[in-house]
């Protein structure tokens, strides 16, 4: 066992963990944050994404003792310090960039870091940002434009699929 500390949306916490424990199993059994689901297990899905050290990561990729002493950023710290819905998620509920719901989690953390880095992006680079996300319900167009809506760009001209 190891001990590691890590800051977990912005609250610090210490746990000892496996060396082989996942970042998905240590947020979810351990700090009972279950909005990062485990989809696939091979790092395929992206319905795991969390952030680590402001980095889009695959919790399926990482181990827990990896990320001891990193700043990680969850779907739950993503709303506004009130609880209400972040830019990101309120555009997402506002165009229908959801229906199951499983991978939105990862979706929105996805559309996140793409938003540090590009705050407007085109609409091919959310979609080729994106390729390391599947989603089963939604054929992508309404996630496409939730992003954005959530870059405060007009989504009148993406065209329907």
């Amino acid at each position: 066992m190891t001990k590691v500390t890590m800051t977990v949306n912005g609250k610090t916490v210490s746990k000892e963990v496996r060396g082989n424990m996942l970042m998905t199993e240590f947020l979810r059994d351990e700090l009972h944050l279950t909005g990062t689901h485990v989809g696939c297990d091979t790092s395929q899905c992206g319905a795991c994404n969390i952030h680590v050290n402001g980095a889009n990561v695959k919790g399926c990729t990482i181990f827990a003792a990896e990320c001891d002493g990193a700043e990680i950023a969850t779907i739950e710290g993503q709303a506004n310090a009130d609880g209400s819905l972040n830019v990101i998620q309120q555009a997402f509920q506002d165009h229908h960039g959801l229906q199951c719901g499983f991978c939105t989690p990862g979706m929105v953390m996805s559309a996140a870091a793409l938003l540090k880095e590009t705050p407007k992006p085109t609409e091919a680079e959310i979609r080729h940002y994106l390729e390391g996300n599947i989603c089963r319900c939604t054929g992508y167009h309404n996630i496409v434009k939730a992003i954005m809506a959530a870059s405060g760009q007009d989504v009148s001209s993406i065209a329907a699929e």
